[in-house]
Parts: C-alpha cells; sequence; structure tokens
C-alpha cells in the first residue's frame, strides 16, 4: 500500500493553525488549508520517520528494493519480506567478501538457499620469502558445489548467473549441482 493513499491520515503540523491570527476565524481559509493538509499529511508522516525509512530491518516493504539499490544489494521481489530485508542488511558485509570463497558460499547461502563448498584458488599464488622461486603453477579453475539447503531444490540457472556475477572475471568457474551435502560434509 502506498503511504500516498491512507484516507483520512491526520496531519501532525495543520496548515490553518499556522496561519495569522487574522485567518484563524476564517471559515474559507480554513477549509481551503485543510485540503492542502490532506495532501502533505504523507510527506509529513514520511519526513517524521525518515529513520525507519533508511533501515531495512523496519522500512516499508515498498521500500527495500530502493534501499537495495542504494547499498549495491540483491532484490527480488519474490522473496519472503524477511529474507529481503536480510539481504539489504548484508549487502556492505558481502561486498567486503566479495571474490573470496567465505564472500561466494555466503551469498550463494543468502541470495538462493543453498549450501556450497568451493575449492581452488583461481589461479592466485604468492610467496612470503623476497626473491624465492616461483611456487608450481596452481589449477586456474575453481569449483563450486552447491547443494539444498533452505530450498527444496537447486536451481541451477540462478547459480550459474550468481556465481559468473560474484567471481573475479579473471577466473574460470565451473559449477556442480548436487542432490544433498558432498560425502564427509558434517553438516
Amino acid at each position: 500500500m502506498s503511504r500516498a493513499a491512507v484516507p483520512g491520515l491526520p496531519s501532525r503540523y495543520p496548515i490553518g493553525e499556522q496561519l495569522p491570527a487574522l485567518y484563524a476565524e476564517d471559515d474559507f481559509a480554513q477549509r481551503f488549508t485543510s485540503g492542502l493538509d490532506t495532501v502533505l499529511a504523507p510527506v509529513f508522516a514520511t519526513l517524521d520517520n525518515l529513520p525507519a525509512y533508511l533501515d531495512p530491518r523496519v522500512a516499508p516493504a515498498d521500500f527495500l528494493a530502493w534501499l537495495a539499490s542504494w547499498v549495491g544489494g540483491v532484490d527480488d521481489p519474490r522473496w519472503p519480506v524477511e529474507l529481503r530485508r536480510e539481504a539489504t542488511v548484508r549487502a556492505m558485509e558481502l561486498h567486503r567478501r566479495r571474490g573470496t570463497k567465505r564472500g561466494l558460499v555466503e551469498a550463494l547461502r543468502l541470495i538462493l538457499g543453498v549450501r556450497a563448498e568451493v575449492s581452488g584458488d583461481g589461479g592466485a599464488v604468492w610467496s612470503r620469502t623476497a626473491g624465492a622461486g616461483l611456487p608450481p603453477a596452481p589449477a586456474a579453475e575453481i569449483l563450486v558445489r552447491v547443494w539444498p539447503d533452505r530450498e527444496a531444490t537447486v536451481e541451477a540457472d540462478r547459480v550459474h548467473e550468481l556465481v559468473r556475477v560474484l567471481c573475479p572475471v579473471h577466473t574460470v568457474c565451473r559449477v556442480e549441482v548436487l542432490t544433498g551435502p558432498p560425502a564427509g560434509e558434517g553438516e
């Protein structure tokens, strides 16, 4: 429901009460300004509650997409409202971990409701010793294995799309969709 469509929403700041004394008893001026009060009441109510609009945990549901866009979060109107709120709250945290194994696992769990295991390092190597010989070349491929968690099934297309968006551009990611946790996974 749009905040502008709330019938009979009273204004906390009636214009008629703020007119000079000359118009305080003028019936026409009071009726005219009460019409403006009806139009301005949703604006004043929104401004009075502005901090709540900027907090995704309590913001109106129709405001979440806009908030998510501010913090670069993912918002899907098909999700339950509580999941949309959590995704928006955690967007900055996920951005700090973007491009890491942990960030990919957390994003897949939050956004798609799947569990994931990531192996491989995408071809990155380093040494603590200056001037040391190069270590052997690592596998340039990252393997992302996913299986159901919050949802009963895994939508492979959505997993592939999200992995493509979240993995660093220089890496090759291979996705395997499993029906359950891999052998040895204790969770």
